[in-house]
């Protein structure tokens, strides 16, 4: 499959360098992104594979996993970075879908009480499946601000908030994706573009009077048994507009995807608008505490932990593959963290010097926890800025 290749090649940070290890077996990868990920695969010491020839690592989009997983035969040592039906867990309304049902198996096997452990995502409706009983909700709750998303977009596009039932009816009559198609394909009666609309959070927390959220990576090596890695850093994404539930037109307001701000007018493209996660943590400890912030941190764990669980009887595993998701957190005032969507392909294009570096230590401790070079004992609880968080159990 064709490389889509992004600006990344264009912006020439300083390569990495990584002394490759010694192995007497090749290993042959293949790379359809031109981004970090080629740049430390390259660094490894491994073949790069360009054509159709036989690879031992493929780092592939997921749409070649929906045309060509199925039909393929893998040695045994292979790897590949999707799961079969990853957007279990990455589609905004199976995600839903999934959490609704993993709290209701909770009360009904424990109770009320460890079923609210997974109060930690938007009240959330699929459209227009689930219409009649948004609406209901609608009506119980009159001034409540409601995001719609489209369940299959990313990068915050097709994304708009409202108030009013009639916005979702304007939405209905002028969905610009619909708009944009060909007559002939109007005519095709396809059903119309799934969205989510979930309950916004109003009173999200803000630092310099601007809303942000928090990209945090987690990988996933097996289902079952399910395994997961916590990865150290990660960084907060600002909006670069001050935050105000008056003006819920504005995307530089209440979008904080970097898609969506570095085309803000006085967006800085040297600057960004992130923090570390270490910088974020040293704010929030000076201005709240330890404890408060230790608590967030467990708070959030719970959230990769119930979110992966959500989706591990219906995820097809596979010895052969692995998936670091990208998660979403947003923190609201009381310092509540709420789960905004997973990513399956979380983006590694870099926006500055730091963000590749980061990136680019991330990559490799995936690597070497993915372990192509067999060096690892299996008993590792923590590889680079890796630490294991489940393994058939709590860790």
């Amino acid at each position: 499959m064709a490389a889509k290749r992004d600006k990344q090649t264009t912006l020439n940070w300083k390569p990495v360098q990584r002394k490759p290890f010694d192995n007497s077996r090749v290993i042959r990868f293949k790379c359809t992104l031109q981004n970090t990920i080629v740049d430390v695969l390259r660094s490894k010491g491994w073949t790069e594979i360009r054509d159709e020839g036989e690879w031992d690592f493929y780092w592939c989009d997921v749409g070649w996993m929906r045309e060509y997983f199925d039909h393929m035969y893998m040695e045994e040592h292979v790897k590949i970075c999707h799961f079969r039906n990853h957007y279990e867990l990455t589609r905004k309304n199976l995600m839903a879908k999934n959490m609704k049902r993993l709290k209701k198996q909770l009360e009904r096997e424990f109770g009320k009480l460890e079923a609210a452990t997974c109060d930690f995502f938007p009240t959330t409706f699929e459209l227009p499946m689930e219409y009649h009983i948004f609406v209901e909700e609608f009506k119980r709750n009159p001034g409540t601000t409601w995001i719609m998303k489209p369940v299959g977009k990313s990068q915050g596009k097709g994304i708009f908030l409202f108030r009013k039932l009639k916005d979702i009816m304007d939405w209905k009559k002028e969905d610009p994706y619909r708009a944009a198609m060909s007559d002939e394909r109007k005519d095709e009666k396809e059903a119309p573009e799934a969205y989510v609309v979930q309950r916004y959070v109003e009173d999200p927390y803000l630092i310099g009077s601007r809303k942000f959220d928090l990209r945090v990576y987690v990988l996933v090596t097996s289902y079952a048994p399910m395994c997961a890695w916590l990865y150290r850093e990660g960084f907060a994404r600002f909006s670069n507009t001050r935050f105000s539930l008056d003006s819920i037109d504005d995307t530089y307001v209440h979008l904080t995807n970097v898609a969506i701000q570095k085309t803000a007018p006085d967006y800085d493209a040297e600057k960004g608008c992130k923090w570390s996660l270490q910088q974020l943590r040293r704010y929030l400890v000076a201005k709240h505490g330890i404890e408060k912030v230790e608590t967030l941190v467990r708070d959030m764990d719970n959230i990769f932990i119930k979110s992966i669980q959500a989706v591990q009887k219906v995820m097809i595993n596979d010895k052969h593959c692995f998936e670091l998701y990208g998660y979403d957190i947003l923190l609201d005032s009381k310092l509540k963290p709420w789960l905004i969507e997973v990513n399956a392909s979380p983006s590694l294009t870099a926006s500055s010097q730091s963000d590749y570096e980061l990136k680019c230590r991330l990559l490799e401790d995936m690597l070497h926890i993915i372990d192509m070079e067999n060096r690892l004992t299996g008993r590792e609880k923590r590889v680079g800025g890796f630490d294991l968080m489940w393994n058939d159990g709590p860790v």
